[in-house]
């Protein structure tokens, strides 16, 4: 005979699924129906945590979901690579920090409902959503690690599941929701959260202050110079940004004002010069080697950025090539390894025109070179990617180096070749803009006297030509930005 009690489950009453056809309206009850959630969560948690759990109960809540159900295959602009389902059918998708997207959310709705003419539905989901995601904009509440608190914290409420977070959406694998609905979005709302708090841990910066344009790069001293741009441009009231974030969460508008150090520099120092429509750029300074990479561009990626850029140093392998000049990525070559499994490499990740522009025009602007003298400081072609800093090391006549010289490679970093095939991967605009820092084929190797004049001449020169290549981009219609290049044969309808 079973003597365990019945477990009783506790949910917060949040209705039947509402039709809309106003998008503000849908977005406005995402935001009510997610409030209702982590509301629930987070009082019975600290009540939890101060009185103890009451026996054989649960609480659950369930994050809200966007719903469209379409019986026709009536045609679209086909010119949009988004804003619109394929086929007929019922497709979904669940929210998370509705707040937080909510200019992205009303975008994509309102696109679904102009294409489609039909209603979408929002209401709660089938996901429980787990108490450490709604619970992590509370600062006043800490999950205890398993274990250490009075009661056994699955038992009572939903915890985070690897098992159904992952990127099966954007990998092609053939993802539905629990009763057949197809995807609507790139990430679900647990994937998003996921990653969320891992922006938190890495970069030490709140997500809502990451920008639609984000810089990558792999040496500090861009950092800086990142700072003092931002602090010229605060200075300058038509500049359109509004104020300058560092580090910790320490946001300035004056451009005087001092930054404390933090105490602890995270993994991925990050800082944002914002503009009020979130159209600033993010630099992002995520050290060296392609694991760092994939990391970064794996989380930055749920905030569904318009474009990143790489704009690093590397090494040049054409003896023609200078210490200084630039290399505009036509190509990848790709043994960087970390993302194999996930876009095996017989995949080609194109260069995209859109991006290839801008980025020349802005070399262009910043060197005041054009036409053919634009060639005496910038090579463009394939830019190899490797896991082994010290590639030089090893056999010349069958290692690495005839590889690269067979791939027609004119330059090699740690970082470039992963940049591009997530933001491949993940359907973000992408591209890479290096300059050569060494050339260790040649006998000029990275050397601390060496380095000194490069650093100094140059850092401020690239970085430049990154930020005016992010400003091209951001006044870009995003239909055409977002092309139909980075679109597979069934695709979400939201970007």
């Amino acid at each position: 005979m079973n003597t365990h009690p019945i477990t009783r489950v506790h949910s917060p009453d949040q209705g039947e699924p509402l039709a809309f056809t106003d998008a503000g309206k849908a977005v406005a009850h995402l935001q009510t129906l997610y409030t209702q959630a982590t509301s629930f969560l987070c009082e019975r948690f600290s009540q939890a945590l101060t009185s103890g759990a009451p026996e054989a109960t649960r609480y659950r809540a369930f994050y809200p979901e966007i719903r469209l159900r379409t019986s026709t295959f009536a045609a679209v602009d086909s010119r949009l690579s988004f804003g619109h389902v394929s086929e007929p059918g019922t497709y979904a998708t669940t929210i998370t920090c509705p707040d937080l997207f909510e200019n992205y959310l009303t975008q994509q709705i309102g696109l679904l409902l102009k294409n489609h003419k039909v209603s979408v539905w929002v209401g709660p989901s089938m996901t429980p959503m787990p108490v450490h995601f709604a619970v992590a904009s509370d600062k006043s509440i800490t999950v205890p690690q398993e274990g250490a608190g009075a009661f056994t914290l699955r038992d009572v409420f939903d915890v985070p599941d690897l098992a159904t977070t992952n990127d099966d959406i954007v990998n092609g694998l053939g993802f539905t929701y629990e009763d057949g609905a197809q995807p609507l979005a790139p990430f679900t709302a647990q994937r998003i959260d996921y990653s969320l708090a891992r922006l938190n841990h890495y970069t030490a910066t709140d997500p809502h202050h990451f920008q639609n344009h984000v810089l990558f790069t792999n040496y500090q001293f861009y950092v800086d110079e990142f700072e003092a741009y931002a602090r010229a441009k605060l200075s300058d009231p038509a500049s359109g940004y509004t104020s300058f974030v560092a580090t910790g969460n320490i946001e300035i508008t004056d451009p005087k004002a001092l930054i404390p150090a933090p105490p602890k520099m995270p993994q991925m120092p990050t800082y944002h010069l914002k503009r009020a429509d979130g159209g600033g750029v993010t630099l992002v300074n995520i050290g060296v080697g392609p694991s760092n990479a994939k990391t970064a561009t794996d989380h930055i990626a749920v905030l569904r950025p318009h474009a990143w850029l790489m704009v690093g140093h590397c090494a040049g392998l054409r003896n023609s090539q200078r210490l200084g000049d630039f290399v505009l990525a036509h190509a990848y070559l790709r043994e960087d390894k970390v993302l194999d499994d996930d876009l095996p490499i017989w995949v080609p990740v194109p260069a995209l025109a859109e991006i290839q522009i801008a980025l020349e025009h802005a070399v262009a602007g910043v060197t005041k070179l054009e036409g053919f003298e634009l060639k005496r400081i910038m090579r463009t072609g394939t830019v190899a990617s490797f896991d082994n800093r010290n590639w030089e090391l090893r056999d010349h006549q069958t290692g690495p180096v005839q590889r690269l010289s067979q791939s027609r490679a004119v330059a090699l970093d740690m970082e470039s070749a992963t940049i591009a095939a997530n933001g491949f991967r993940f359907r973000v605009p992408y591209g890479t803009l290096l300059c050569v820092s060494d050339k260790p084929l040649h006998g000029e190797l990275k050397l601390p006297g060496m380095a000194s004049d490069f650093y100094k001449d140059q850092v401020s020169r690239h970085l430049q030509i990154g930020i005016r290549a992010m400003e091209h981009l951001r006044d870009m219609p995003l239909e055409r930005l977002h092309s139909r290049k980075l679109r597979s044969f069934q695709e979400t309808a939201f970007l």
